[in-house]
């Protein structure tokens, strides 16, 4: 059964499988592999290859930026927020990313929302989504957020259903995006004891 992790090196090469099968696609909930730095946040920047990303260090050093974005005391670029970056595996196998942002910029507001993922083409219509947006739902829940909100394309009906058979309640649609608020939920676990 797939579950929700924080970025670990163990996935390494699944990780680097999937991002060849997007094949350049973009991928919501994974976040960027370039930043510039931003001296008016103290944010040092950092950028990421493909090639790159093959050498264990390297690939250390971004599993440590990718967890590092969670933590709201950390320098990062200026309109960018706290995130927690998660990755939806099953075994040793990387499925897709799943993102949780702590709060709303007015961008997020009108598009982005507080989460966004993406499932590898070869994992999808499996039910991956589904079962790692409830297990987030119930981290946002730990972290007090009582509702979030999700945003899908107009167009896209799967995400659509998911998003609506997980309690998703429509308000509207903006440039073309869906927008749900979605009631997080309770559980009796401690802060963090979802995810490892």
């Amino acid at each position: 059964m797939a579950q929700i992790v924080r970025p670990d090196t163990r996935y390494q090469q699944s990780y680097l499988a999937a991002h060849d099968e997007f094949d350049g696609a973009h991928r919501d909930g994974d976040g960027e592999w370039e930043q510039a730095a931003d001296p008016a946040t103290g944010f040092e920047g950092y950028s990421f290859t493909r090639r790159g990303l093959e050498e264990k260090d390297e690939f250390i050093r971004f599993v440590r930026a990718r967890r590092a974005e969670e933590l709201p005391g950390n320098p990062r670029p200026s309109g960018y927020v706290p995130c927690t970056f998660l990755w939806i595996v099953e075994g040793d196998e990387y499925l897709g990313s799943i993102a949780l942002r702590h709060e709303l910029t007015h961008f997020l507001l009108e598009q982005g929302g507080h989460i966004g993922y993406s499932i590898r083409p070869t994992a999808r219509r499996q039910g991956h989504a589904s079962t790692a947006l409830r297990q987030v739902l119930e981290l946002a829940g730990e972290m007090g957020m009582g509702r979030v909100l999700i945003t899908c394309d107009e167009d896209n009906a799967a995400s659509r259903t998911m998003i609506e058979r997980a309690g998703g309640r429509y308000e509207d649609s903006r440039a073309g995006r869906r927008r749900y608020w979605v009631t997080t939920i309770a559980t009796d676990r401690p802060t963090g004891a979802v995810i490892g």
